[in-house]
């Protein structure tokens, strides 16, 4: 148990050790005043270096000059609840905290074991859960801003699988999580999976996860992230099924307060072109104006051989795209992320269309009143600029933060800050001004991806997590907090 963790822990419980106290404040102090502005120079922030966390001591990035960070919430660190802290921490978002100076991280966690199994999984035992054997679902963290404390720390939905990513819920009100998954009761499981979840962000507490409930109208299939209009309520919705087209979702709903009550799930198409090809031949800043097909059956009944929202949707000329991931709203726009999608290939088996994989590709969708325009902000030209792009996020100052999930076997990707690792994971920050992408940190603790990016409401830390293990203790996942001197630089 870290030295954060554990005096979390022991406040939990009204007991504190003082020695552990006094050598834990100390490094949160030495944390919080590295957010002093420093020199500027070079690209994106400089050059990166291996840094030990301000609270564990472990060298775990590397950050360039002027930013530390602290570790937050390992797998299997005990939780306010009693639970430990589960595996696989994936998407995040950061939401105001109830006291001043502190902020909620509602927490994914996309545990891959099999039905029911014990180690690892997002579990409180007697509480309300979708599925029984669900071993998957969501954690909440309350997290003091000033010495990157947690003050409390949560199972906040439990029941559900393959919690991936998700997206923030029209007016912060909580976090919509998903399942990157259409497995059902053929797989072992108690109930059909598919959906996209409510975590409410106030209401859930130590002992008391959220009520889970699919909804059911925003569609079933391979989940990965959304991201609500303000000015709607329309929601966007990407999918990852990985080695097939996939499609990128809209989701209109009667009541923009209350997604239970049903809606319109549809599925973009570019405009007088059946089935357009996003995955290839694309330029970059070319705007492709968009209209929108109906999926007449956003729930089928996939294990009775209904089409898939997908097909659905291509049977009607929805565009094609490749393993979409990450989506945020920012700028008025939808930014989201094709992992795969490119020119240049990364050496992958090709899919089951034959399609070959690329680098990664980040797309603006910009809403209009005549269907709205889709405009490719980056394509990635080889592993070095950028490397199967996953989670993203839209930063306070009008740049882009793109987690790697790079775990091709095809095309090793080693980093001289992380010798013995074949396949490393970067934060790559993305400047509008430029167009260019530039490394922010590296994991060097093992080659799982960065995920769950997301900054303070005051937008002072970036919070991010290590996914660690899908399916074991080892590698453990992990959540950082990182503070520095932002406005030397785009993020």
């Amino acid at each position: 148990m870290t030295a954060l963790d554990r005096r979390s822990f022991l406040s939990t419980g009204g007991a504190l050790a003082t020695a552990v106290a006094v050598q834990t404040l100390a490094a949160h102090a030495s944390w919080a005043e590295t957010g002093r502005e420093a020199a500027t120079g070079g690209e994106g922030y400089g050059p990166l270096r291996r840094a030990p966390s301000a609270n564990t001591g472990e060298e775990l990035l590397a950050l360039p000059s002027g930013f530390s960070y602290v570790v937050l919430g390992k797998t299997g660190t005990p939780m306010s609840d009693g639970v430990l802290t589960p595996i696989a921490h994936d998407g995040m978002a950061a939401f105001p905290g109830t006291r001043r100076h502190t902020v909620r991280l509602i927490r994914n966690h996309e545990v891959r074991t099999t039905p029911g199994t014990p180690e690892g999984r997002v579990h409180v035992p007697g509480s309300a859960r979708y599925d029984e054997l669900g071993v998957g679902g969501t954690t909440t963290l309350e997290v003091d801003l000033r010495s990157g404390e947690v003050l409390r720390h949560f199972v906040s939905l439990n029941g559900t699988i393959i919690n991936c990513a998700g997206g923030r819920m029209l007016g912060d009100r909580g976090w919509l999580t998903c399942e990157e998954t259409t497995a059902g009761p053929a797989g072992g499981w108690q109930r059909k999976h598919g959906y996209v979840f409510e975590v409410p962000l106030r209401g859930p507490s130590p002992g008391r996860p959220a009520a889970s409930m699919p909804l059911t109208a925003m569609g079933r299939f391979s989940h990965e992230a959304v991201a609500v209009d303000p000015r709607t309520g329309y929601v966007y919705e990407t999918e990852d099924d990985s080695g097939k087209p996939d499609g990128f979702y809209r989701f209109r709903p009667r009541d923009p307060e209350n997604l239970a009550r049903g809606g319109v799930l549809e599925m973009l198409k570019i405009k007088g072109v059946d089935g357009y090809d996003c995955r290839e031949g694309q330029r970059m800043g070319a705007r492709l104006p968009v209209e929108w097909v109906r999926v007449d059956d956003p729930d089928p009944d996939l294990e009775g051989g209904a089409p898939t929202c997908t097909q659905q949707g291509l049977a009607k000329g929805g565009a094609k795209f490749n393993r979409l991931e990450g989506c945020w709203w920012g700028d008025g726009s939808v930014f989201f992320n094709s992992t795969s999608g490119g020119d240049a290939k990364n050496g992958d088996a090709p899919g089951a269309d034959g399609y070959v994989e690329g680098y990664g590709q980040v797309w603006r969708y910009i809403p209009g009143r005549e269907g709205g325009t889709l405009v490719l902000v980056y394509e990635s030209p080889g592993r070095k600029e950028l490397d199967s792009p996953d989670n993203l996020t839209f930063t306070p100052r009008g740049g882009i933060v793109l987690c790697e999930d790079d775990a091709s076997d095809a095309d090793a990707d080693p980093h001289p800050l992380a010798p013995g690792l074949a396949n490393v994971n970067r934060l790559i920050g993305l400047d509008p001004r430029r167009g260019r992408p530039f490394e922010f940190a590296v994991n060097i603790a093992d080659d799982s991806e960065f995920a769950g990016a997301c900054f303070s409401p005051d937008g002072s830390v970036l919070f991010v997590n290590q996914l660690g293990s899908t399916a074991s203790l080892d590698p453990p996942g992990r959540t950082y907090a990182i503070r520095g001197p932002w406005r030397r630089g785009p993020l």
